[in-house]
């Protein structure tokens, strides 16, 4: 029986705890079949990001065809586009794909390094939003997009409102920046519903993001609809975080195997 395939279309992270190795070890722990389109290859480590060299166009085009033509793809996560030529290039793979799509607008890393050019912010906006079934920003990348800044629950609803105006067909603004509960945002517009877990205490929470995003593509691609799907990736990534264990001299990654131990 073929399983349920996932592809991320992301950056390689060299020491493992996000990127394109946290999105495969998401789907893995998730029962899904994950692939993968490398856009940037970066020299990375719990203490930030070192070096980042681009993937040109045509191999990212290369890469995508060559999955989803042969063994197809039942939902789509997108990670580091850096370059507003990357970005086009996708939006425009993504909108001929008959396939839910996730798409994680990553503006800077865990350590606060940026990993998108100011020029391809706008690529970001008037492209490759407008093909998301669903955006996950989290509070600075809604800053970057959008311009506001989020200090409450208030301000995330009018930081959806802002990023829906872009076209995705739902938002969620990852909260975990602000104090008090872990608390996100799910809107399509209509409806809500408000994502809360305990802040946990627990430094090593690199990868969170792409693990999220990861979640909740594993989740549509299996046939939940997107507040279900939105839901078990908030569990998973909650107990991925409690899990998070020291690896070198910074931020350790959260445990993608958390269910297995």
């Amino acid at each position: 029986m073929t399983p349920v395939r996932v592809l991320t279309v992301a950056g390689s992270d060299s020491g493992g705890g996000a990127g394109i190795q946290a999105d495969l070890k998401t789907m893995m722990a998730l029962g899904t079949h994950g692939m993968s389109v490398i856009t940037a290859v970066t020299a990375q480590n719990s203490l930030g990001v070192q070096g980042a060299w681009e993937l040109p166009v045509e191999a990212i085009r290369a890469q995508y065809r060559s999955v989803v033509d042969d063994i197809g793809v039942q939902a789509v996560k997108t990670g580091m586009l850096a370059s507003a030529p990357l970005v086009e290039a996708v939006a425009e793979l993504l909108a001929g794909t008959d396939a839910p799509v996730v798409v994680d607008p990553v503006g800077v890393s865990k350590h606060g390094d940026s990993l998108l050019a100011a020029s391809a912010l706008d690529s970001v906006r008037t492209k490759l939003l407008p093909v998301a079934t669903v955006a996950t920003p989290n509070l600075d990348e809604v800053t970057q997009l959008t311009g506001l800044e989020v200090t409450d629950e208030a301000g995330m609803r009018r930081a959806a409102d802002a990023v829906l105006r872009f076209g995705p067909r739902w938002a969620l603004i990852k909260g975990g920046h602000l104090s008090g509960d872990a608390v996100d945002l799910l809107t399509d517009g209509t409806e809500e519903h408000w994502l809360r877990a305990p802040r946990l205490d627990n430094r090593h929470t690199h990868g969170t993001g792409c693990t999220l995003a990861s979640a909740v593509a594993a989740g549509l691609a299996k046939g939940l609809t997107v507040p279900e799907a939105a839901v078990a990736a908030k569990e998973y990534v909650t107990g991925a975080i409690a899990a998070g264990f020291a690896l070198g001299g910074g931020i350790g990654p959260v445990d993608h195997a958390w269910r297995q131990r």
